[in-house]
């Protein structure tokens, strides 16, 4: 099961490997059609562009801190079938949305930090926040350390802390202390938010045994926070993000699964001494998404399974509903800025669940992507500053070739028949 809230939903994060190559970009531009080769020799698309310089800003997912949001990309194109994966992907946002001639290439190579003198070859993005408040969004990313099996394993969570020149120098290993940690369970599965309510980023973290590690920032740039204490209960090993604030009382809450794939979740409720309460529990499904939907005052979730998508409104008290058929992966966003949060389904088809006063409509809009493959949702968030969240998907054919497209959010919602940008991840290979 994942969770997707109306905010940061990266590509491909343990979702999808398959790929699709075709290379097009620009406002209304249409794809060329995908070549027969599996492998990409030139990655053909715009000439990349230096990242550009910003001062800071409050914006989610500004690494460069210009004040325009930015988009992460997990498990790119390869130039050739079967080859290791390239890295990490930031396509960086304009005053008109993504530009895809700026974007950077995150490898291990260059970036990561190495462990007992050895560089990881897994490199993956996990979660995204201000850790140290200087105004630049850092990205917590996963490693696979040497491990020889005996005691608790090393800490697989580096940090790459964003600055005006964006995502760039070496990464630090994020320092997890030992009081903080139980059992010989890896320490991973981060979620970021304020769930202490003192303004700063914190990290929360899978522990073992029905707990979790709580570290309070701010963060140093050595990777350590300002404090930890002994791991705190759960009434489930996975903590799941984005984070956001569900019973509006100023402290951000999380969701915490008990087991992977298909089963409860829980609503774990922020505090003064953080995410130490636990709230309603949601049913079992493969995927939730955290929405305004329009019924109560409080947020809303729709859990989605194989069939009927279960609807709890306004939490934590959850109204009960269902939605026919809407699909099992699930994501959820104010696509019109009319304040309710739409309910996007990337199961079979690609479709859209209107929100309003009495909750979601059955009635959905069908969004068909350029190019065939297999389409999943990269992010739901508003990418143009206008106040309306964007959709962008992504189209996977094979490890080489796949398609981005950016649908933008409009005051009629996602009407655009054509996507504004398309892009290939190929063109990472050319960084």
């Amino acid at each position: 099961m994942r969770v997707r809230s109306a905010g940061t939903c990266y590509a491909a994060l343990g979702c999808c490997s398959a790929l699709l190559l075709l290379s097009a970009c620009g406002p209304a531009q249409h794809p060329a059609s995908p070549a027969s080769s599996p492998t990409v020799r030139v990655a053909q698309g715009p000439a990349r562009l230096p990242v550009p310089r910003g001062d800071g800003s409050r914006v989610d997912d500004d690494f460069n801190g210009d004040g325009h949001r930015d988009l992460v990309l997990d498990q790119l194109a390869k130039a050739q079938a079967h080859a290791d994966d390239p890295g990490i992907g930031i396509v960086y946002g304009s005053a008109r949305g993504l530009n895809p001639a700026t974007r950077q290439l995150l490898s291990p190579e260059k970036n990561a930090a190495a462990t007992d003198g050895q560089l990881p070859a897994l490199f993956e993005a996990e979660a995204s926040c201000d850790l140290d408040g200087d105004g630049f969004t850092d990205l917590v990313v996963s490693t696979d350390p040497p491990y020889d099996g005996q005691g608790q394993p090393p800490v697989p969570l580096q940090l790459l802390f964003g600055s005006p020149q964006g995502l760039a120098g070496k990464a630090v290993t994020l320092t997890v202390p030992v009081r903080a940690r139980v059992g010989n369970d890896w320490p991973d599965r981060p979620v970021c938010g304020d769930f202490d309510g003192d303004g700063a980023e914190d990290l929360v973290l899978h522990a073992s045994g029905g707990r979790l590690s709580f570290l309070r920032g701010p963060f140093t740039r050595k990777g350590a926070a300002r404090a930890a204490g002994d791991p705190i209960a759960s009434p489930g090993n996975i903590p799941t993000g984005p984070a956001t604030d569900v019973d509006r009382d100023g402290y951000d809450d999380l969701l915490v699964r008990t087991a992977e794939g298909s089963g409860p979740t829980a609503v774990v409720l922020g505090g003064p001494a953080g995410p130490t309460r636990t709230g309603v529990t949601l049913p079992a499904g493969i995927d939730v998404a955290l929405g305004d939907f329009g019924k109560g005052r409080a947020r809303d979730a729709a859990v989605g399974t194989m069939g009927e998508t279960s609807l709890r409104y306004d939490l934590p008290t959850a109204a009960r509903a269902t939605l026919a058929s809407a699909g099992s992966m699930l994501d959820a966003a104010d696509f019109d800025g009319d304040g309710r949060d739409e309910l996007v389904s990337s199961g079979a088809r690609l479709r859209l669940f209107p929100g309003g006063t009495a909750g979601l409509s059955g009635e959905p809009v069908t969004v068909e992507p350029p190019g065939t493959g297999t389409t999943r949702v990269v992010s739901v968030a508003d990418l143009d500053g206008d106040g309306r969240a964007d959709l962008t998907v992504r189209t996977y054919r094979s490890e080489t070739r796949d398609l981005v497209a950016v649908y933008p959010g409009t005051k009629q919602g996602l009407v655009a028949a054509e996507p504004t940008v398309t892009f290939s991840t190929a063109a990472f290979l050319g960084h």
